[in-house]
């Protein structure tokens, strides 16, 4: 078989900035990707132990069979190229964007005395689009808003100033219902008209403070003039106006025109929260999914997801508000990263809304899949306790005494984070004499482990002592005998704070009391306790009735447990016949055991 040699591909690539794009044996494209320096990055795919850790990458990079580029003059330009050919041929291995339907938009035709409506469709007409309206609701209440406030035609009629002048027209309902001043027959002039499509446009701008200012001046003028009747209508459109306003998300007046971006991902998703601030308001918001494909960082799926968006918008802001600063460099806006103020701010509500879609989101997509649950737990286990797998096999061990007697150890077992009963496991103590809590914990470890590799079964990721560090180095040193120390992660848990103490740490690690990964590992914690505890009542019942047992004449240890084990409690022995003591017992242990119980 033909081995794909990468080396001499790499001599081909420059060291310049560009696109890049892989194809694997079948000539299908499966990978497009942009770079500052093309072959650094190319080459940073081969290097050995670079993706052990990341499967879907290693998966890849085998697939590659031919390399193709593209130079271009800046790292600008890589960016939008890479976006383009990725939604052009949307490769296997690539971010998946998802949510790529067609938002609506709000028109003001380029006609005489224009009319205004909402679409889907851009026709390049001279007209003036605002949008889009991610939130259908949010545009259809912005043209509640101005209807109450303009009166404006809804009809197609061709209001030309001929037609206007032939009188071909007639006014319509709308009119005598006060929606319309009547342009059609000339009740309202092309310049009154236009005045109030100037406010409208400032509105869709986010200038209602403009727009307030001018009714209000209307207001006053109306009132110095003893026009009481016009003073009436114009304090509604401005109690209107003030209702919007007071829904709309007013930042600060100091920003205008900014894009405001953040983003929020796991293992397999990431989602791009994106705010429209214009004079101060929010007026646009928008959040996007991304499917991983590979292991990409939330500085690569935002660069992405930027691209996108103010493309999607067609915003031409000159500044973005992002978490973090973004790998582009471009001549379009410039980056900020605030710290504190009023766009910290912004940052911060863009956050939020990031947050609580994708908690919506992957609660939907575990409620449909509860393997995505358990996938999106067992990464967070692996990056909270800084594993380096994941924690599928889980073991917790724990052990129960009375007053230093009948000494037991038991151990539960979670696989993919749930209970796996059938391989809860328990021990009668056989070495230790007296309440040795340390030398029970390290007998029970050494016997199980031991066992596991006798008989080749595999070792779990992480081992949970029930314990603080006595008992976690008496795990240890029964790990270190049987060689597997360095296999497999070990850590105990104290009760008192639920500390978290690794082999060989000073100071403990304290997970968020709301966290998953402890919610598990308490999950686990109780459950050995519960396992535990039952066992050893068991057991110390049992022995407390076997030497009662051997009090009875001619009844020794030995008799006491085939009495117990055939019997199973005292009050069935004290019922049992003779025959069936006999079974167990010789004719005159049988009847001594008749006799004590008379």
């Amino acid at each position: 078989m033909e081995v794909f040699d990468y080396r001499s591909e790499l001599k081909k690539i420059p060291h310049k900035p560009g696109v890049y794009q892989y194809y694997d044996k079948q000539g299908t494209l499966i990978y497009i990707g942009k770079a500052k320096d093309l072959r650094n990055r190319v080459g940073s795919y081969f290097i050995k132990d670079a993706h052990t850790y990341n499967t879907k990458t290693s998966v890849l990079v085998r697939k590659i069979n031919r390399i193709t580029f593209t130079i271009v003059d800046t790292e600008t330009d890589a960016w939008l190229l890479e976006n383009s050919l990725i939604k052009k041929h949307q490769p296997r291995y690539n971010v998946m964007l998802k949510d790529d339907k067609t938002y609506p938009w709000i028109v003001i035709k380029n006609e005489r005395f224009p009319r205004i409506f909402w679409t889907r469709k851009i026709i390049k007409d001279g007209s003036k689009y605002y949008g889009p309206y991610a939130s259908v609701g949010m545009m259809h209440a912005l043209l509640d808003v101005i209807k109450e406030l303009f009166p404006l035609r809804t009809c197609n009629l061709p209001l030309t100033e001929k037609n206007i002048a032939q009188g071909k027209f007639r006014v319509c309902l709308e009119y005598q219902i006060g929606n319309c001043k009547g342009p059609c027959q000339a009740y309202q002039t092309e310049e009154d008209y236009n005045r109030s499509i100037e406010s409208i446009k400032d509105i869709l701008n986010g200038k209602t403070t403009v727009v307030f200012k001018q009714l209000k001046n209307n207001l006053d003028r109306a009132i110095a003039n003893l026009d009481f009747e016009e003073a009436h209508h114009l304090k509604q459109k401005l109690a209107l106006l003030s209702n919007y306003q007071s829904k709309s998300t007013i930042v600060s007046n100091s920003i205008n025109d900014v894009d405001v971006f953040s983003i929020a991902s796991d293992q397999s998703y990431a989602f791009v929260n994106f705010l429209k601030v214009m004079n101060g308001t929010v007026i646009q918001t928008q959040t996007i999914e991304l499917k991983k494909r590979l292991d990409e960082s939330d500085q690569e799926l935002l660069g992405l997801a930027v691209q996108e968006l103010r493309t999607r918008f067609k915003s031409s802001s000159k500044e973005i508000i992002v978490p973090f600063t973004l790998d582009i460099e471009s001549p379009d806006f410039k980056q900020t990263v605030p710290q504190l103020g009023d766009k910290k701010k912004l940052l911060d509500l863009s956050h939020k809304n990031v947050s609580f879609f994708k908690k919506e989101r992957l609660d939907q997509y575990e409620k449909l899949n509860p393997e995505v649950r358990t996938e999106r737990i067992l990464h967070k286990m692996k990056e909270d306790l800084r594993l380096n797998v994941l924690p599928k096999h889980i073991e917790c061990f724990d052990n129960s005494n009375f007053q230093g007697k009948y000494p037991v150890s038991a151990i539960v077992v979670f696989k993919d984070g749930k209970p796996s009963k059938k391989d809860y496991r328990h021990f009668n103590v056989k070495t230790v004499e007296g309440p040795n809590d340390f030398a029970t914990m390290e007998e029970a470890v050494f016997r199980r482990y031991k066992r596991l590799l006798e008989e080749d079964n595999p070792l779990p990721q992480l081992i949970i002592i029930d314990g603080g560090k006595g008992q976690l180095s008496a795990a240890m040193k029964s790990l270190k005998k049987l060689a597997i120390a360095s296999k497999v992660t070990v850590i105990g848990i104290a009760k008192r704070l639920e500390e978290l103490y690794y082999p060989g740490d000073q100071y403990p690690l304290y997970l968020d009391k709301r966290s998953e990964t402890l919610k598990i590992i308490q999950h686990l914690r109780d459950e050995a306790h519960r396992f535990g505890i039952t066992f050893h009542r068991n057991q110390r019942s049992r022995k407390t009735f076997q030497t009662e047992l051997e009090q009875i004449p001619g009844i020794g240890k030995t008799s006491a447990e085939k009495l117990l084990l055939t019997f199973k409690s005292v009050k069935k022995i004290k019922e049992a016949a003779k025959k069936d003591l006999l079974k167990v017992l010789s004719p005159k242990q049988a009847d001594a055991v008749i006799t004590y119980f008379a």
